[in-house]
């Protein structure tokens, strides 16, 4: 029997965080990760999706080179190549990570956790206790109960494909649906995207979600609005027929199920716990991570609080470790999380939709603006616009939201994260010189309210 101070399930961002900031402060510390370390972002998500997206923006960047001077050859695109390169820089990020947890004096236990009590895990045979057990275990993809699904991949296939599929029809138009249907589409896959609701990626902006939907067809990808899917079964020799409802058919020779995560919770036996769950599975924890067992808490997307994001699971496990090793009690409830998709044109948001702020606020300004990007201006065929929208509380002056979509939206909407988190107005936005040229000196210049 071996005991810690805190042992931690699950290798990724957040368990990681948590385990080498709880042993620098001294705490005897365990981990147990059965798969590789880094998680879904690294394994699986974050970085090879933006390696994939800089391969497939590639596409683009050539065709402006024309119209800057440069006689481009036609550009042959290789897929192994890019399959092995991506995976050989996946596996040399595996390697910090070890070294990293061993250099913090983290002990490994490789292998999946499972409780046997709620006050003792095994790890291949190996019993474990601990004062705290912290469980970060992440998440999978999720697929609907659809006869056949098992002829679609998820995001976890996507990156691994022998070759590289003529068309595709992803369906769910959440921000991993958007981001794959960009990738697919730049690299010359015939790509459609479809979703149940009216519009694609609920929950952002409403302008953002609009202008979206323009930028993804103007690229040519086929939207498919308000529909479901019924069943796939094979077609042909290497194709796939999905039926919908309503009665349409679609024959692609790949499917893709963008429908949502669901916390990896295949291996825990966390019913031995008494740990609760809410409705979809998650973990509920109290804002200091906690569940309903005393000793027993989580971070990242296995919990039901804040958003799936790896740099939300990498602060909330640092501020478990800041108090309850380091006389520093601390949590995640007063952070500003900007974000971002990379999709294409890439999206960043931080703080209030208006729909949220018109909720929150009782007088609100909205100020915004969409052009043609600088950079595609010489260019005779590529035809991208850019929107760029501030929200504002009227009474106060406080910008509550800021949202982009267009070149570099990532890049951008970090440094409004901290405007945001300094509670800057926007005046103080309108009294700050813009840098000239540049797509980010328009978030300076709006002077316009376009809504009251």
């Amino acid at each position: 029997m071996t005991h810690y101070d805190l042992f931690v399930i699950g290798g990724g961002s957040g368990g990681v965080a948590a385990a080498r900031a709880s042993a620098t402060l001294g705490a005897k510390v365990g981990i147990a990760e059965g798969d590789k370390f880094g998680g879904t972002c690294v394994n699986r998500g974050c970085m090879p999706k933006k390696w994939y997206m800089y391969a497939s923006m590639c596409a683009a960047e050539f065709e402006a080179a024309k119209s800057y001077g440069w006689d481009v050859e036609q550009p042959q695109f290789n897929w192994d190549r890019l399959k092995e390169n991506t995976f050989k820089e996946i596996a040399r990020l595996n390697g910090v990570y070890d070294t990293l947890l061993d250099g913090s004096g983290v002990e490994v236990h490789q292998g999946f956790a499972q409780f046997v009590d709620a006050n003792t895990v095994s790890v291949d045979g190996t019993l474990i206790t601990a004062d705290k057990f912290m469980i970060a275990v992440g998440g999978k993809p999720f697929v609907p109960d659809v006869k056949g699904a098992e002829l679609g991949i998820t995001s976890d296939e996507a990156f691994h494909l022998e070759k590289l599929p003529k068309s595709i029809l992803i369906i769910g138009a959440g921000y991993i649906g958007v981001e794959f249907a960009g990738i697919f589409n730049s690299l010359g896959v015939d790509t459609k995207l479809m979703f149940r609701a009216g519009r694609l990626m609920r929950g952002f902006d409403e302008d953002v979600r609009e202008h979206m939907e323009k930028e993804l067809t103007k690229k040519g990808i086929t939207l498919i609005a308000a529909t479901n899917p019924v069943s796939l079964c094979k077609h042909g020799e290497n194709g796939i027929r999905l039926c919908c409802e309503h009665d349409y058919d679609w024959d692609v020779e790949q499917v893709m199920f963008t429908t949502g995560r669901v916390p990896n919770l295949d291996h825990l036996n966390l019913e031995a716990t008494q740990v609760k769950r809410d409705e979809r599975g998650k973990i509920i924890v109290d804002e200091w991570q906690k569940t309903n067992v005393e000793h027993i808490y989580a971070v990242g997307d296995v919990t039901n609080t804040n958003l799936d994001l790896t740099p939300v699971a990498i602060n909330e496990g640092r501020a478990f470790a800041d108090t309850h090793f380091g006389d520093n009690k601390r949590n995640f409830s007063d952070f500003v999380t900007p974000t971002a998709v990379f999709s294409q044109p890439p999206i960043g948001t931080v703080g209030l939709t208006e729909a949220q702020a018109r909720e929150t606020y009782k007088n609100i300004d909205i100020y915004r603006t969409s052009f043609r990007p600088t950079k595609y201006r010489l260019s005779d065929t590529l035809d991208e616009a850019l929107l760029m929208k501030l929200v504002v509380d009227a009474d106060t002056d406080k910008v509550v939201g800021a949202h982009m979509v267009g070149p570099e939206a990532g890049e951008i909407i970090q440094m409004l994260g901290v405007a945001l988190r300094a509670g800057a107005t926007k005046h103080e936005f309108d009294r700050t010189v813009g840098v000239h040229p540049t797509l980010a000196e328009e978030f300076c210049t709006m002077r316009e309210k376009v809504s009251a």
